[in-house]
């Protein structure tokens, strides 16, 4: 539970409004045989399966709602960081270049990211993990991929 400095922390006056800053909570994304399965760090009992990124968000979403209904029924305290909160969701390098195996190619992620195709393909096989700088490099490309996509009107 949280002390009475950190609920100051999380809330704060402007001009006589109260405001409440929602709390990020990071939903680990890990592959399975089969599909890919999620959880809240930090949260115990909180899970969701699914084909894709947004069936995990959507169930995520799901499960959130479903643990504070069974906590209200069964008279336990909701933790409050479900009070007020956005998901961020965070996956491994492997999982990454596994769930777009189809759409990137190792060819283009060489050219967005500059890391070498064989070393890609030692990422996406597990058979080598990237150092974080590599990790950095990774997710910024793919960031600024979007960021362009995003600004393309048709």
């Amino acid at each position: 539970m949280n002390t009475q400095n950190e609920t100051l922390i999380n809330n704060y006056l402007i001009n006589n409004h109260f405001f409440t800053v929602m709390a990020d909570l990071t939903v680990i994304i890990e592959q399975t045989e089969n599909n890919y399965a999620a959880y809240i760090e930090g949260i115990d009992g909180i899970v969701a399966t699914g084909h894709s990124v947004d069936e995990i968000k959507s169930n995520m979403v799901e499960a959130i709602e479903f643990y504070i209904e069974t906590c209200e029924e069964m008279g336990l305290e909701i933790p409050e960081q479900l009070q007020e909160y956005n998901l961020v969701f965070k996956m491994d390098t492997k999982c990454v270049l596994a769930f777009y195996y189809g759409i990137f190619t190792k060819a283009g992620l060489s050219r967005l990211t500059g890391i070498n195709q064989k070393q890609l393909w030692h990422y996406a096989s597990g058979t080598s993990s990237p150092r974080p700088a590599q990790k950095v490099k990774i997710e910024n490309a793919l960031h600024k991929l979007g960021e362009e996509l995003l600004s393309v009107r048709l």
